[in-house]
């Protein structure tokens, strides 16, 4: 496995912006497993306020919120894409969030890095992070 040091990332005074501007994320990912990272992020981002929307390929319910399959299922504006899946996939998620033009901020979980992807949401106009939890970057604010 390569890794890859994040070369596009957002800044702590970019992230504090995000934490006050974003209302909902989508989770990529959000496993239905309560021991998993994904759903212990997602539900304390879900008791912090922020609206939840879960994207995983089973389930119909996660965390209370109706479950969708893809980015491009979903039919309402997403603030931002919270990213558990494997940097390799940073790709197509990026190209998806890009394609809905709705998505202000690209965020890949800790290890997660893709510097081309990441590049290509940021010059679509997106924030991005890599490579950082949202959860313990919440807490520290």
């Amino acid at each position: 496995m390569e890794c890859e040091f994040p070369s596009v990332n957002s800044n702590k005074q970019e992230i504090k912006d995000i934490f006050s501007s974003v209302k909902t994320i989508a989770v990529l990912g959000l496993s239905p497993d309560a021991s998993k990272a994904s759903h212990r992020v997602a539900k304390y981002l879900q008791e912090q306020g922020f609206k939840i929307v879960p994207v995983y390929p089973k389930e119909d319910e996660i965390l209370g919120e109706k479950v969708y399959r893809s980015l491009e299922e979903i039919p309402f504006a997403i603030d931002m894409v919270d990213i558990f899946r494997k940097s390799k996939e940073l790709d197509n998620v990026a190209d998806a969030c890009i394609k809905r033009k709705d998505v202000k901020v690209f965020w890949a979980q800790k290890e997660i890095v893709n510097n081309d992807a990441a590049q290509r949401a940021k010059n679509a106009g997106m924030m991005v992070v890599q490579n950082m939890c949202s959860m313990i970057e919440h807490k520290a604010l």
